[in-house]
């Protein structure tokens, strides 16, 4: 799948947030932010759990409240909550149905720049990683989180566009989940989803999960990856909302890494050293 709206704009403000959480009980609450991300932004990028115990009712509320707050694309990938009660097709059929865009393993294009999304999976880090040895038990375990570099890594090559984004729920990198107690660092991310993002020059990354982690992080080749889990950010910053804002400039001679936007009044945007 790939979609494309192209524009002559010069930058893309990036709305980005994860880990709604939306309940049984959530009618009406997401109306006034979504509306505001409808004037701060360009494009919403929503990195999995929509809901609490992955079930259709949960995803239906939340569909209500986008197809009435939102005037702008919304892209999302899945979360493990979105999985809880095995209703993941129907939950993505649902958000489809209501506009959103939702990626597992494909691409689109949004005023020239692509987006690639995957769930990703877990494993660890580093030389930390779990490696496929031992018990047919571990080898799945170990395959699931290559599965899903694989398919980020085909959702990025099929992208001719500049300026490239990945969204996923798990991190990619160790740096966005300290904060995180250390024995469950395994269980937030996998940095072989690092591997095909520094290999096609993502500009940016997004994701979720990790609740008490840490709001920023880089890849090996200097990447910036962003938490952009709700909790953390309303902990992080509880005047302001939970979301965050990117600017993304979109000429042809700036940076391939993106640079956060000036911080308007009561905008969420987090900034680099």
């Amino acid at each position: 799948m790939l979609e494309r709206q192209t524009t002559t704009r010069r930058h893309l403000r990036i709305a980005a947030m994860a880990d709604i959480h939306v309940s049984r009980t959530s009618q009406g609450t997401f109306h006034a932010l979504f509306a505001q991300i409808s004037h701060t932004a360009d494009v919403l990028l929503i990195c999995g759990d929509f809901t609490d115990y992955g079930l259709p009712e949960e995803a239906r509320i939340l569909a209500r409240e986008l197809t009435t707050s939102m005037n702008i694309p919304v892209i999302a990938v899945l979360g493990n909550h979105d999985y809880e009660a095995g209703k993941q097709i129907e939950i993505r059929q649902i958000l489809a149905d209501a506009g959103v865009t939702v990626l597992d393993g494909e691409a689109t294009e949004i005023h020239g720049v692509g987006f690639a999304g995957v769930k990703g999976f877990a494993g660890g880090f580093g030389r930390g990683a779990l490696g496929p040895w031992g018990e047919q038990t571990i080898k799945r375990f170990v395959q699931e989180a290559i599965d899903e570099a694989l398919k980020l890594e085909a959702a990025l090559a099929r992208l001719r566009t500049t300026r490239r984004v990945a969204l996923m729920h798990y991190s990619p990198v160790r740096a966005t989940v300290e904060g995180e107690p250390t024995e469950i660092f395994p269980y937030l991310g996998s940095s072989r989803l690092e591997e095909p993002i520094n290999r096609y020059r993502v500009s940016a990354v997004f994701h979720g999960h990790a609740h008490r982690g840490t709001a920023e992080g880089r890849t090996s080749t200097g990447v910036p990856v962003y938490n952009v889990a709700m909790p953390l950010m309303a902990r992080l910053n509880p005047e302001r909302p939970p979301y965050l804002v990117l600017e993304l400039p979109l000429e042809d001679d700036a940076p391939e890494t993106a640079a956060p936007a000036p911080a308007p009044l009561g905008e969420p945007v987090v900034k680099t050293a």
